[in-house]
């Protein structure tokens, strides 16, 4: 798994749970919240890093991680699971309640 994969887990996970203790009212729970925010920070990760980004980039930072890639890793998937957990939650309260 790359290392960059698992940095951008976590913050999604942080930024899930931290979005759901910002806005009570759109908190899917722990377990919910947790979800919604791995798998938005995986996206949110992946996003971050499509714009400007070349072969010789992406192939560079597979073989080693510098600062830059962990400070995007962290923006894109804390930023991924916070914005997935949100929109889920609304989806829920609008459809589901």
């Amino acid at each position: 798994m790359d290392m960059d994969l698992v940095i951008q887990i976590a913050a999604g996970l942080a930024g899930a749970n931290a979005a759901g203790a910002a806005v009570k009212n759109l908190s899917l729970g722990t377990v919910g919240n947790s979800a919604a925010g791995a798998v938005g920070g995986g996206i949110g990760g992946l996003l971050m890093g499509l714009p400007g980004a070349d072969g010789a980039a992406v192939a560079g930072a597979l073989q080693d991680l510098d600062i830059a890639s962990i400070i995007r890793s962290v923006a894109g998937g804390g930023a991924g699971g916070a914005i997935l957990t949100l929109i889920a939650s609304y989806l829920k309260k609008t459809f589901i309640e």
